[in-house]
């Protein structure tokens, strides 16, 4: 080993902060050097679908093609150093794709260069929502996003993309910017006879190409071969003459570091659209490398993820670069080739570059078309329909927020959709809480312990004895509902002395429910009977204490198991 390797790694050892902060440098200090091979090779394979895929999602965000690959190259090598995941690949993605498009295509008004900036400011402001996230150990925030808004999500990215697609694929371009306006252009320019044969014949092949072999050989380089393919039938066939658009020649060399330039008034909107990115981003990126880790068997800090991925965001907003994310289809595609480490990104990152600073013409005849059909092709495997049918046969309150999701993000814009989801979530989860499930718990034949008697008619109530059981916390919304149902069940059981709450599945008591158990203790005195608690958490008996219920109520009226409370019973009974 060189000395100047041995130096890195006794540094790395020495300073505890360097690894806990430049992970990947940790990594490399560990570096094998049988992985060179693999990660080389896996650099060279991710290149290959890196390139197309960067240009595809800055066009397709109304951008130059150019600036994906700059964001492409300026995320990897940022997380080679802050990643803490093994082989997690970044870059411009389908899931980010609308909002970009959405918050950069009207700002911009048509202006390459302001479109530019306005890509990198929002990449920028997305980062650094994420670096804070990271840094203040936030990364709970990503719970926000619930498995069916997450799935509903994609599936309105998949439809939005497929549809903002089509005119491309047809080969005519056609205004729209959302899912009804995106349609409307696209009947109209096909009902105007602006379809180009010869680009949809090339994109459908492209696509083909890319789409079919994904079952039965799902390491066959599809998009490779598709642009490739589509780049030899220009040249061939010369059919750039026809019409046909191209992605033209690329400039040479790549971005010096720059501050993106925008203007006050467009920071509200950036600022919304920044938010909704990183929160996107974050979830993304901590779904991702946890389950690449949880296959290794390995741990990730999901705080330092976040610092990561914030980073690349921010270097990429000032390399004239995009928002980035965790890439699900590239990340599988560096797994597969065979990457051991975070050189084989940083490797595809460096013949990216290669590529612009030597041979940046070498895709000048590549058609928009391919473009428009590695695009699809990602909306396609988007879609998740086993998880809608899924969420149909077990759970329809939340199969509903994965369709409103849907239906939001493709009708009103990622932003809105999102934001309508959480509201949704939100509230879903406030009306579990407002209505949960109760029940009078009763004594069953041949079985241990208290069971609900809707599912056990057959079991015996304890005459004078009433337990109740309310699962849920006790606060605003629900204090009157606890009350009511306390009194039915009261009137409801002839002769009651006692009424236990079987509260272990009661978490807190609010201020409103704390008056509410107040007053009903005086109601249950006025008729005779008495309130008392079996299981109540300490935390929350704490809680009552603070309020004054305890002494109200009585300290030997609280007890520690159901049981024990039947046993008091009894023994005052006798």
């Amino acid at each position: 080993m060189r000395g100047s390797e041995k130096l890195a790694k006794r540094t790395l050892r020495k300073v505890p902060g360097l690894r806990r902060w430049f992970p990947g440098l940790g990594m490399f200090s560990d570096y094998r050097p049988r992985w060179l091979a693999k990660d080389l090779g896996a650099g060279a394979v991710l290149a290959a679908l890196l390139v197309p895929a960067g240009m595809a999602y800055a066009e397709a965000s109304g951008l130059p093609a150019i600036n994906g690959l700059y964001a492409t190259i300026a995320a990897l090598v940022v997380y080679s150093i802050f990643g803490p995941s093994r082989i997690l690949i970044l870059g411009p993605d389908s899931s980010l794709v609308p909002i970009v498009a959405a918050t950069v295509i009207p700002l911009a008004g048509g202006v390459d260069s302001r479109a530019v900036a306005l890509a990198a400011a929002l990449a920028g402001l997305a980062g650094l929502f994420c670096l804070i996230a990271g840094v203040a150990h936030l990364g709970f925030l990503t719970d926000l996003l619930s498995m069916p808004i997450r799935v509903g999500y994609l599936n309105g990215i998949a439809l939005t993309l497929f549809v903002g697609q089509l005119p491309k694929l047809f080969g005519f371009s056609a205004p729209g910017e959302n899912l009804p306006g995106q349609l409307a252009g696209f009947f109209e320019g096909v009902g105007a006879g602006e379809v180009n044969t010869t680009a949809l014949l090339l994109g459908l092949a492209a696509l083909v190409t890319i789409l079919a072999p994904l079952r039965l050989a799902p390491r066959f380089p599809g998009i490779l071969v598709a642009v490739a393919g589509t780049t030899a039938a220009v040249i061939v066939f010369d059919l750039a003459e026809t019409g046909l658009s191209v992605v033209g020649r690329l400039p040479s060399g790549l971005p010096a570091l720059s501050f993106p330039s925008i203007g006050t008034g467009d920071l509200p909107t950036l600022l919304g659209a920044a938010l909704a990115v990183a929160l996107i981003t974050m979830a993304d990126a901590s779904v991702l490398s946890r389950s690449l880790a949880a296959r290794e068997g390995r741990h990730v800090d999901a705080d330092q993820e976040l610092v990561a991925v914030g980073s690349a965001n921010l270097f990429s907003g000032l390399f004239a670069g995009m928002p980035v994310s965790a890439s699900n289809t590239r990340t599988p595609v560096a797994e597969a080739a065979g990457a051991k480490s975070p050189l084989a990104g940083l490797a595809g990152a460096l013949l990216v570059a290669a590529m612009l600073l030597f041979v940046p013409n070498a895709l000048g005849s590549l058609p928009s078309v391919a473009l428009a059909a590695v695009v699809i092709s990602a909306s396609f495997r988007l879609v998740d329909i086993k998880t809608v049918a899924t969420l149909a046969r077990t759970r329809r309150s939340e199969l509903a927020i994965c369709l409103v999701t849907t239906v939001g993000v493709a009708v009103l814009g990622a932003i809105s959709g999102i934001g309508l989801a959480l509201a949704l979530a939100v509230l879903s989860f406030l009306w579990r809480g407002w209505r949960p499930h109760s029940a009078e718990l009763v004594h069953v034949g041949g079985l241990e312990g208290y069971h609900d008697y809707d599912r056990h008619p057959e079991g015996q109530r304890i005459p004078g004895l009433v337990l109740f059981r309310f699962d849920a916390p006790l606060f605003f919304a629900n204090a009157d509902l606890f009350r009511r149902q306390v009194l039915d069940l009261v009137d409801e059981v002839a002769a009651a002395d006692w009424v236990v709450v079987t509260a272990e599945p009661i978490t807190d008591v609010d201020s409103t429910a704390a008056v509410m158990l107040e007053e009903l203790f005086l109601e249950l005195q006025d008729r005779g009977a008495s309130l008392r608690f079996a299981e109540l958490k300490g935390t929350v008996r704490d809680g009552l204490d603070r309020f004054g219920l305890v002494e109200k109520i009585g300290p030997d009226r609280f007890y520690r198991t159901i049981e024990q409370a039947v046993e008091a019973f009894q023994n005052e009974a006798t």
